[in-house]
């Protein structure tokens, strides 16, 4: 070192010496760099090596004035970490934990190693004086200082941004087609709800486009949408991008975007993180959406519901400035739970006043559900129908507004939905609807005892453990025992019309089978672009499949005529022909 630098750095001094056991004086020195040799010394956490970790401390406390700093250039380890934070805020000092960018882009562009992020421990001696609490602080996203609360805090942070570095190491290697999409969350300092989640893909073939990489901002309230939602739309939405990876990117609730520019900024240096191998640090990135801006998004109602959890209804705006409102669960956001859309009114106020549209049914399985109950309805005639789920009601406003005779019988087990449903959905009992706040499978049990005849009973009940492979209904709706309680409600002429959410094969074979069991004619209708199956299920023998196809064409007809009488849509609700031609009779 000497020979290397005694001409041009004529004032630095080397020396030779043991790190702990060095021979300066108390005190001596205001800084101690130390780049790499903790690591080096702290390759496990073996009591021996804790030994030394403790003389290396005691050495550096020893040789530094109070206002001191101890800086440190390590990859941080999770051992390592843990023993910084045991000695140095113990004995008083503030310990501060930054992210040093320029040495890790240094790394990735010399190839050295899988591109770990490398982080500078700031320790600052204080005298120690009794019942002060440490101070620790993080500076892990540019410049931004943020002081947490506890050590955990620190690890946990320190973990997350390792764990997204090897994420991106990943990326920056290869393409990862064929191996599913990589996810992330993003955060801002401090927060601990994310602020975006971002989804990123390749193209399944090795030749490239020319067009590398992209990024794709889904606008507020869109998220949800299949093109959005799942692999396989966003594998169409790559596509027809046309670029050979693209960054899905989707903003959260609870945020505020000032709009696509902003987005944009905020999000380019994360982006390029992300980027395929052989892309200049410095490239341009295209960003994508829809539309002009990132959408709007209102929340009108917070509640908690003790059998969902916490929920929110929000509003937001659709293509053409459209608006929906939407029920939605936390734990599940994905999902939207209801929804409906809006229509202004004019207002002698000047305010134009929102109201729901009757004659929307946002989820298509209530489409081929309203198909089921005109199969089961007689024309002209009154018509009792259960309906065993109720959300926030769109499908029996839907069919009070459709079926002039038709008298609903609505049941949920939980008192929020019905509350939910009334004031932002505009539900409203009358002579013709009546909501029952009960278990559904024991209403379904003791109608059957009672003797209750319905000539349609449907079930649109969503599982609160989506987990076992099947979302809607839960189990206990599929038992035998009460699949002959529904029969004995429908009597021989009447139809069950289930809706059927089940992701698992095995899962999906048992319940038509145990359905299959019960009723003599089954059939079924997958929605396309949708996990959602109805089952169409009736004690009425059918002897030609093709009688049964007719009569559900029948009854779809019957639905498009009643909605364009009722004014509640202009064109046809049901294509008849995709229902009739997909239609599966398994029994």
């Amino acid at each position: 070192m000497q020979d290397a630098h005694g001409k041009d750095r004529i004032n630095m001094v080397y020396q030779q010496m043991d790190a702990l056991n060095m021979t300066f004086n108390d005190c001596q020195f205001s800084v101690v760099l130390d780049k790499g040799t903790l690591d080096a010394l702290m390759p496990d956490d073996s009591e021996d090596v804790r030994r030394k970790i403790d003389k290396l401390f005691n050495e550096i406390d020893r040789v530094l004035r109070v206002g001191g700093r101890y800086i440190c250039v390590s990859l941080l380890q999770d051992h390592i970490l843990v023993k910084l934070l045991e000695f140095f805020p113990t004995a008083g000092w503030m310990l501060r934990v930054c992210r040093c960018i320029e040495a890790e882009h240094r790394s990735a562009q010399s190839g050295d190693g899988a591109c770990l992020p490398v982080f500078i421990v700031v320790c600052t001696k204080f005298k120690k004086l009794p019942n002060i609490q440490p101070v620790l602080e993080i500076c892990l996203a540019g410049e931004h200082i943020q002081r947490v609360c506890s050590q955990d805090e620190v690890k946990s942070s320190v973990k997350a941004l390792q764990q997204s570095s090897l994420v991106c190491s990943r990326l920056n290697r290869g393409s990862v087609a064929g191996h599913g999409e990589v996810f992330l969350d993003l955060f801002r300092p401090g927060e601990t709800n994310p602020r975006y989640t971002v989804n990123v893909l390749d193209q399944p073939y090795a030749k490239e486009t020319g067009r590398r990489f992209a990024a794709f901002i889904v606008p507020q309230g869109r998220e949800t949408e299949w093109l959005f939602a799942t692999p396989e739309g966003r594998s169409t939405l790559l596509k027809s991008a046309g670029f050979d990876r693209l960054a899905v990117v989707s903003l959260h609730r609870d945020q505020t975007y000032k709009g696509l520019d902003a987005v944009q900024e905020e999000l380019t240096d994360s982006i390029l993180h992300l980027a395929p191998p052989g892309l200049l640090q410095n490239a341009q990135i295209p960003f994508l959406s829809v539309g002009s801006d990132v959408g709007r998004r209102e929340i009108c109602y917070r509640g908690h519901s003790q059998m969902s959890g916490d929920f929110i209804v929000e509003e937001v705006e659709g293509d053409g400035g459209q608006l929906f409102r939407r029920l939605i669960f936390l734990n599940s956001q994905g999902v939207i739970q209801s929804e409906a859309r809006l229509k202004l009114l004019k207002s002698r106020k000047g305010k134009p006043k929102k109201v729901i549209d009757v004659g929307y049914l946002a989820c298509e399985h209530h489409t081929y559900m309203t198909v089921g109950v005109a199969l089961a309805a007689p024309d002209g005639a009154e018509c009792n129908v259960a309906v065993i789920g109720l959300g926030g009601g769109g499908l029996c406003t839907f069919l009070q507004h459709c079926f002039q005779k038709i008298r609903i019988t609505a049941v949920d087990i939980d008192p929020a939905m019905l509350e939910v449903a009334t004031d932002y959905f505009d539900l409203v009992q009358d002579e013709r609807l009546d909501v029952y706040i009960r278990d559904g499978a024991q209403f379904i049990q003791q109608a059957a005892e009672k003797g209750t005849s319905f000539h349609a009973v449907l079930f649109d009940v969503d599982s609160k453990t989506p987990g076992a492979g099947m979302s809607c209904p839960p189990p206990q709706f599929l038992e035998p025992s009460l699949l002959k309680d529904v029969k004995k409600c429908v009597g021989d002429k009447g139809l069950f019309i289930l809706n059927l959410v089940c992701r698992i094969s095995k899962l999906r074979e048992e319940a038509i089978n145990n359905i299959k069991d019960v009723f003599k004619s089954v059939s079924s209708y997958k929605l396309e672009q949708e996990v959602n199956e109805i089952i169409f299920c009736t004690d009425d023998a059918v002897e030609e499949k093709q009688t049964w196809r007719n009569s559900l064409e029948e009854a779809a007809k019957r639905v498009n005529g009643l909605a364009k009488k009722r004014k509640l849509q202009a064109g046809d609700l049901v294509d008849v022909s995709n229902l009739v031609n997909s239609l599966k009779i398994t029994a």
